[in-house]
């Protein structure tokens, strides 16, 4: 039996080699998944570890505001300066300490006049401490040692375009300020920088003011530990003379700390490939069940002669399983190797988007490989289940007569398909309307998951009267009546290759519902909502929002035609014990005549110094009310107690909690992150726009635009996620494609005898391709069109749960999902070439010969 079953797959390499393609892809999302992030988080490891390499012990101040490094960008706690001198005198086991100055946000304007911009790491600003192993002066003869001097890294250097002896830009904690560049360092290994990182060196009075916003302070203090005492017993002293308040490690943990805080990150895009290996594994799945059908089918007098001498059910079941095992084991060796070079090449491309990250030697975990087998190996043979069953039902006296596969009712799988169905529907309703507490998205990808193959499950029965419909577009001629007829003869066949390209159509389509939903309803908002005329804002490429002087406000509001400008500040700060995203507006007035928002309770027109608002759904939520006392710490100062003097409409467009002015002195950025300016009645923009842009020549991170402007710019950043998600969906309907060429190349070799005679008649061979054409395209424009229709309504679905978060306006992208079915025709058309070129070269006598 074992003999049989290996000459029977050598028969066939070829085909069952094709629908293993799909295996491939979905197996190489999987173990590239793997690879990528174990490439890149030695990467990290090394970087820190290298980074941290001079450093004994490190001391520093809890944060006050505490964030993970996917939640946002943590701000140092300053540390007094006088704990240097206490450590070098108290902690015997300390050769010597230093205060460091090392911030995010200090950002070099270049040559061109425009910021320097970093797409992940940080832009630091820091105190120059000197040469060392690590770090060396490569141009320029000496430090900074003006209060108007800097030195730069190599790499931030070639970026900006600038040399020693420049005079440059820098932005800050403060607006714009002038200095001379003065040098230029590197580091060793004849490295530009570490990790893509651009750093700006001041003089240490210089990078305390600027960077911390505090005289006589630090980021951290390093210690040196003396001769033949270790680190971790000088962390200890260390850690006992200041106390609880400092958090003290040596160099290897604060490397480690940091390293897996950037590997936390980098989870979820590893989440987000395995998803998408996931869908392609579906896909892939629909693609097998396929092919094994069919050769099953075909193989009916074979089989049943098996029967016939002797081979039990068993031995049938264990032919088709190895079968699919010895395709699975192939599938995933090659998923496998294609896994490590697209891991190796998007660790790459993630290293040259963040600035030239040199990486760890590329490494193949356990986990790839346990994954691209298991997964593989799973995948074929749990397709192959049902085949394989099927096949050991043949009879053995089919071996005896001329026998066709008949069609079997659809009864059960109707059923079964409605019940799968109604399991996603009412996952889906908890998920989306709230009711899964801690399990919403697992519940709401089971949902997608069911309704998928409940679809494709109910998809035979709709096959035929839908397939009749789309063929009587080619119904004209003979050639497009008889593949009409093809595409609906085997309703089971035809849905499964369908169902293989729904998944990928559908997938996009209720992702671009979704997101152009959020668009049309934000903006729709924003029209109806903003009442300026001009808004001041930047596009957001890093970590922190571009921000600007906020002098602009008041040399705006001077403007003739002027009449309410407003500067909007962001945080998040913890409320109560809790973190919340909080603003603060240099001109409380504009929530009611710009934002248009009305009080609910209390008064919302003015906002004492020790006062605060908070929007209704955040009020009810926190359970305060007009007159309640909420302590606020925010991510510089000490904690303070504020008094709830209004509670206003909440609106997707304004902050949930709103704070004085004077309070965004100690928000992470301290400057306006945008800002809004209304006109005067009979005001024109265009006289009014020149002279804002006029005044904006020293924040070049930012623009003025008029609202419309405005509202696309924002609206637009969706368009990124939307094109990166149709990418990598793009490839489970390159899935879909082989499945369509499999069917259609196992359809023309079952259909031999068929083709033979029909040739015979007088088919000419250029009908034939015609023919197997429309029968491609046919089952390609079905598919598309279930997955436009599941697409929508799997979307609208989202887009109704999500009501409630200010997305109101259902969007269906009929542009979209016509090209959708455009391109459905085209795959068709494609798919069909080799099918149809080897139905047209069929040797007439040899087909009508064939059995």
């Amino acid at each position: 039996m074992f003999r049989a079953t290996w000459k029977s797959l050598l028969a066939r390499k070829v085909r069952l080699l094709l629908s293993g393609l799909a295996v491939v892809l979905g197996v190489m999302f999987v173990s590239g998944a793997f690879v990528l992030t174990d490439t890149l988080g030695r990467s990290f490891d090394a970087l820190f570890a290298d980074g941290f390499s001079d450093i004994d012990v490190t001391v520093t101040a809890k944060p006050k505001v505490a964030l993970s490094e996917a939640e946002g960008e943590q701000v140092p706690t300053p540390v007094p300066a006088s704990l240097v001198e206490r450590i070098r005198e108290n902690v015997p086991g300390a050769a010597d300490a230093k205060g460091v100055v090392n911030a995010d946000g200090a950002r070099l304007i270049g040559s061109n006049g425009k910021v320097v911009t970093s797409f992940g790491p940080p832009q630091l600003g820091e105190n120059w401490l000197g040469e060392s192993d690590l770090v060396q002066l490569r141009e320029g003869s000496r430090e900074p040692r003006a209060d108007d001097e800097i030195v730069v890294n190599a790499a931030l250097a070639e970026a900006a375009k600038v040399k020693v002896g420049d005079r440059v830009g820098v932005l800050t904690l403060e607006p714009k300020k002038e200095f001379t560049l003065v040098g230029i360092f590197g580091y060793s290994g004849g490295r530009d920088s570490i990790g893509g990182v651009n750093e700006v060196a001041f003089t240490t009075p210089v990078a305390q003011r600027l960077m911390l916003g505090k005289p006589d302070t630090f980021t951290s203090i390093t210690v040196t530990a003396a001769d033949a005492v270790t680190p971790e017993r000088v962390r200890d002293d260390v850690a006992h003379e200041l106390g609880a308040d400092y958090q003290v490690k040596t160099g290897k943990q604060a490397a480690a700390d940091q390293a897996a805080s950037f590997k936390e990150a980098l989870s979820f895009f590893n989440k987000i490939l395995l998803g998408f290996a996931a869908v392609a594994l579906l896909v892939g799945t629909f693609l097998i069940l396929n092919t094994f059908s069919i050769i099953v089918a075909q193989r009916t007098r074979e089989l049943a002669l098996l029967r016939a001498i002797g081979a039990g059910r068993r031995q049938i079941i264990g032919s088709v399983v190895l079968e699919a095992v010895v395709v699975g084991l192939i599938a995933s060796v090659l998923g496998l190797g294609a896994g490590i070079g697209v891991g190796a090449l998007l660790a790459y491309l993630f290293g040259q988007l963040a600035g030239g990250l040199s990486l760890a030697g590329l490494g193949v975990p356990a986990a790839a490989v346990i994954g691209a087998f298991a997964v593989g190996l799973v995948i074929t043979v749990v397709a192959a289940l049902l085949p394989a069953l099927r096949a050991s039902r043949v009879p053995p006296i089919a071996a005896m007569q001329d026998v066709a596969t008949p069609d079997r009712p659809l009864t059960k799988v109707t059923v079964a398909g409605t019940i799968v169905s109604a399991i996603g529907a009412v996952l889906l309703f908890l998920g989306l309307d709230g009711h899964a507490g801690d399990n919403t998205l697992a519940t709401i990808l089971g949902g997608v998951l069911f309704a998928f193959i409940g679809v494709a499950l109910l998809t035979p029965l709709i096959s035929r009267p839908v397939v009749a419909l789309l063929g009587a577009i080619f119904a004209w001629s003979v050639p497009g009546k008889l593949g009409r007829l093809n595409s609906g003869r085997n309703p089971r066949r035809t849905a499964i290759t369908a169902a293989a390209l729904m998944v990928g159509i559908a997938l996009v389509t209720g992702v671009t519902v979704i997101l152009d939903s959020a668009k049309g309803s934000i903006g729709k908002l924003a029209q109806d909502t903003i009442k300026a005329e001009l808004v001041i804002s930047g596009s957001q490429s890093g970590p922190r929002p571009p921000s600007f002087d906020p002098a602009v406000l008041e040399k705006a509001a001077a403007i003739p035609g002027v009449q309410l400008v407003d500067g909007e500040y962001g945080d998040m700060a913890v409320v109560n014990g809790a973190r919340t995203w909080v603003g603060a507006s240099s001109n409380i007035a504009a929530l009611e005549r710009i934002f248009g928002v009305k009080a609910t309770a209390g008064d919302i027109s003015r906002l004492g110094p020790d006062q605060m608002l908070f929007s209704s759904d955040t009020a009810k939520s926190r359970n305060v009310s007009v007159g309640s006392q909420v302590t606020v710490q925010l991510s510089r100062g000490e904690a303070r107690t504020y008094t709830v003097s209004g509670i206003y409409q909440s609106s997707q467009l304004t902050n949930p909690v709103v704070l004085p002015p004077q309070a965004a002195r100690d928000f992470t950025i301290p400057q306006p992150i945008q800002g809004f300016v209304q006109l005067a009645p009979g005001a024109r923009v265009a006289d009014v726009q020149p002279q804002v842009e006029t005044l904006l020549a020293d924040s070049p991170e930012v623009s003025v635009a008029d609202r419309d402007a405005f509202i696309k710019q924002q609206t637009s950043m969706l368009d990124t996620p939307l094109r990166m998600i149709q990418i990598l969906l793009a490839l489970a309907i390159v899935i879909a494609v082989l499945g369509i060429v499999n069917t259609l190349a196992l359809s023309v070799l079952e259909r031999t005898r068929e083709l033979g005679l029909l040739r015979a008649i007088g088919l000419r061979r250029a009908q034939t391709m015609r023919m197997i054409t429309v029968e491609a395209v046919v089952i390609s424009v079905f598919g598309a069109l279930l997955g436009v229709v599941v697409g929508s309504g799997l979307g609208a679905a989202v887009v109704r749960a999500l009501k409630d978060e200010g997305i109101t306006d259902l969007i269906l992208p009929w542009g979209q999902m016509g090209v959708f079915l455009g391109l459905a025709a085209i795959i068709g058309v494609v798919a069909a070439v080799l099918p149809a070129v080897r139905a047209a070269r069929i040797n007439v006598l040899g087909a009508i010969a064939h059995e």
